[in-house]
């Protein structure tokens, strides 16, 4: 699959309508409705910015990070969330307790080793309703945690960079009718509309095709993520642009669940269904050797 050619005009629209979609919620609308809009521009703002990750939509790299660099949703450096996107876009390590840096899984040893508490609250963060309602405060300190352990110089400057560039975002929302507190809510919201999607985009499996999901029909989620909820198709091309993967997934479908083992979910209904209140995996990574 080649690269994108010339300047992707859907990609450079929804940026301008996400972007607008943020100053309405910061400015205009009602607080209440303001707060859930927001979350939903800082969910589309954070899909967007994986998009630029993988070159798009511009042909020039720097061009594409200028477009995208604020952090809507404070907590992430842009060039963090970049480096650790891409190592985990190493297929092989996907899901790796320690190689992977988006894995949900953990070493059994770790597991093992935790307090009684702590395993009861990864245990609720593994079904759906805990992943939406604990799991953006649980990926937030164990992101910041990870950072903290590497102090590695590329680590630092992504932290250095973010402070003028938080401050930039915190400047707009103290100069506009939405108190901070209610930003603070919108940013949460936002991450927990990403926590459904990387909830089970990953499985456990011995083979690395394997542990990529389809959601078929991913509606509203589907859009927010851009068409991520195809997300076999994304990592087998990960240089493809997000309005080309329904297309390329309906000409090959039954390539790409043969290529991940069927690994297949009909909606985000289907996984809201099964997985409200139960867990879908273990946290010890069930295949992982010691």
């Amino acid at each position: 699959m080649t690269n994108q050619v010339g300047t992707e005009w859907p990609t450079i629209v929804l940026i301008v309508v996400c972007y607008a979609a943020w100053g309405l919620a910061l400015w205009w609308l009602p607080l209440t409705f303001g707060i859930v809009s927001g979350g939903v521009a800082i969910a589309l703002h954070a899909s967007l910015q994986h998009e630029v990750i993988h070159g798009h939509p511009f042909q020039r790299q720097w061009l594409n990070d200028l477009l995208i660099w604020p952090p809507l949703m404070l907590t992430v450096p842009y060039p963090r969330f970049k480096a650790t996107h891409l190592a985990h876009h190493h297929d092989e390590v996907i899901t790796d307790p320690y190689d992977d840096p988006e894995s949900n899984f953990l070493d059994g040893g770790t597991w093992d080793r935790l307090p009684r508490w702590a395993r009861m609250v990864l245990a609720i963060n593994n079904t759906v309703l805990g992943r939406v309602t604990l799991g953006p405060l649980i990926g937030t300190v164990a992101f910041l945690l990870s950072e903290w352990r590497m102090p590695d110089a590329a680590v630092v400057r992504g932290w250095l960079w973010h402070v003028p560039a938080v401050a930039a975002v915190v400047g707009v929302v103290v100069l506009s009718p939405m108190p901070v507190w209610a930003y603070l809510i919108a940013a949460y919201i936002g991450m927990a509309i990403l926590k459904v999607r990387t909830y089970l985009e990953h499985q456990a499996h011995e083979r690395a095709s394997g542990r990529s999901v389809i959601v078929e029909k991913g509606g509203i989620l589907g859009f927010l993520f851009l068409n991520n909820n195809l997300h076999v198709v994304h990592h087998m091309h990960p240089r493809v642009p997000w309005f080309a993967l329904p297309a390329l997934y309906a000409k090959r479908k039954d390539h790409y669940l043969r290529r991940n083992g069927g690994y297949f979910y009909a909606s985000y209904g289907e996984v809201f269904r099964r997985y409200f209140l139960r867990a879908k995996d273990p946290v010890a990574h069930p295949l992982w050797r010691r």
